[in-house]
């Protein structure tokens, strides 16, 4: 028997509940998702920028269309609960953000993320909390208690925010109802820690970085939740490209 999408919602939950950290790895397509699958993964996250290359597009470029068939199709031919890569939600207006969580939740994924990005800065920081507000009431309105939303504060990858602001943004996007807070571009050890205690008990997502931090030692921070954003569909594209140009330079494969 199929897993529900509720079933898939109550075991999300119950893993960010779990003593050791939740390891979510980003799959693109379903060929990735499929090996991610046999490798024992107990959930998955998707990544926006892995997806938009998929189709020839950049990070932020993809449409709401495009995005809920991608995440539809990934929830629908997989019984492990999904996280899903939602950017700024699509919407500028309540009543648009509201629309596109209702729709997104009919895709069947068990979570989704936030974004406080505009174009190319942040959101003023009191729009941003009552966005997680107005997105946290449509998660309940249409999802329920176990549809998770993760507020996403992008002031280190904008480059525009101090250790102190994402702090600050964070702790308000807890208290506007978010179920986990995420703050990409978080590297450092001794920040990681500061958040952390921060925000808690609420989770902390962390990005993996190449050469940095393994998830045993984040755990040993308090971290409860790891993802690997785009860094695994860049590793493949890198291969293909790599592949590609010698195969075009020198009439031959690596």
């Amino acid at each position: 028997m199929a897993t529900t999408k509720e079933e898939k919602r109550q075991r999300m939950r119950a893993l960010h509940g779990q003593e050791n950290v939740l390891l979510l790895p980003n799959p693109w397509d379903l060929g990735s998702l499929r090996y991610f699958e046999l490798q024992g993964a107990k959930a998955l996250a998707s990544t926006s920028a892995g997806f938009a290359w998929t189709i020839a597009k950049q990070d932020n470029e993809i449409r709401l269309e495009e995005s809920l068939a991608h995440l539809y199709q990934l929830a629908s031919h997989t019984e492990l609960p999904i996280n899903a890569d939602f950017e700024s939600g699509f919407a500028a207006t309540e009543r648009q953000l509201n629309g596109a969580i209702e729709r997104l939740e009919q895709t069947g994924v068990a979570a989704f993320s936030i974004e406080d990005r505009l174009d190319d800065a942040l959101y003023e920081a009191s729009i941003a909390v009552r966005r997680v507000e107005q997105a946290k009431q449509a998660a309940l309105r249409y999802g329920g208690d176990d549809f998770m939303l993760v507020a996403r504060c992008e002031g280190f990858l904008m480059g525009n925010a101090s250790l102190e602001q994402v702090i600050e943004r964070l702790q308000n996007y807890v208290m506007a109802g978010a179920d986990v807070v995420y703050a990409p571009g978080l590297r450092e050890q001794e920040h990681i820690l500061r958040v952390v205690e921060a925000v808690a008990p609420i989770p902390l997502n962390v990005l993996l970085w190449s050469n940095g931090l393994s998830v045993s030692e984040l755990q040993e921070l308090g971290v409860k939740r790891v993802s690997t954003g785009s860094s695994l569909a860049a590793a493949a594209r890198q291969a293909y490209e790599h592949a590609s140009r010698v195969l075009f330079e020198q009439g031959r494969l690596p």
